[in-house]
């Protein structure tokens, strides 16, 4: 059952902090991740794993950076989606995978968090689309993604974190690269 239509969705701002915290709870979303994987070299992020990376994650949304959107249902935060211009990836820039495949600006969504009780609802697609509508408000022309192709129908949810390639068709993105055989780039242009 989708439930896009109760949906709100909220950019992540000094006052919507504590919403994000509850979201990722005590692990950080996903081992300690606060959704930095993409934005630190591989040596950093190992060291601040956990707490380290949760700061980091307050400080950039204390700076007045929005790293990404927030889905809520009744009043409670229930999603996640990081979305900003590539270039706040740095991890991106350093991928043999997901290297730039043009000198277009764009913005990237590199990751999604789903609370468990909404996954396989439709959230995912539903964030996607307001993904594309925040970039496009301030300024985005295209915005980028990078899904899985699981192999297996049944993949975990943890390895699904940046979204699936179905999603990524149902919101619109056209598939414009792939530089693994389970890592395409996918687009969405956004029009006038």
């Amino acid at each position: 059952m989708e439930i896009a239509s109760e949906l709100e969705f909220h950019p992540v701002t000094p006052d919507r902090w504590g919403d994000l915290e509850a979201l990722f709870g005590s692990r950080g979303a996903c081992g300690g991740c606060w959704c930095m994987w993409w934005r630190l070299t591989r040596a950093e992020f190992d060291r601040q794993k956990g707490e380290g990376n949760r700061l980091a994650m307050k400080a950039l949304v204390e700076s007045g950076r929005v790293p990404g959107i927030l889905a809520y249902a009744g009043g409670a935060p229930v999603g996640w989606c990081s979305v900003a211009p590539r270039e706040e990836f740095g991890a991106l820039a350093r991928s043999r995978v997901l290297r730039p495949i043009d000198d277009q600006p764009v913005w990237s969504v590199v990751c999604f968090f789903i609370a468990k009780a909404y996954r396989r609802r439709g959230l995912t697609v539903a964030l996607l689309r307001a993904a594309v509508d925040y970039a496009a408000a301030h300024g985005a022309r295209v915005v980028e993604g990078y899904p899985t192709e699981p192999k297996k129908a049944d993949a975990p949810a943890a390895f699904l974190y940046m979204g699936t390639v179905s999603a990524f068709r149902k919101a619109g993105f056209v598939e414009v690269a792939r530089g693994s055989s389970s890592r395409p780039i996918m687009r969405y242009t956004i029009r006038g």
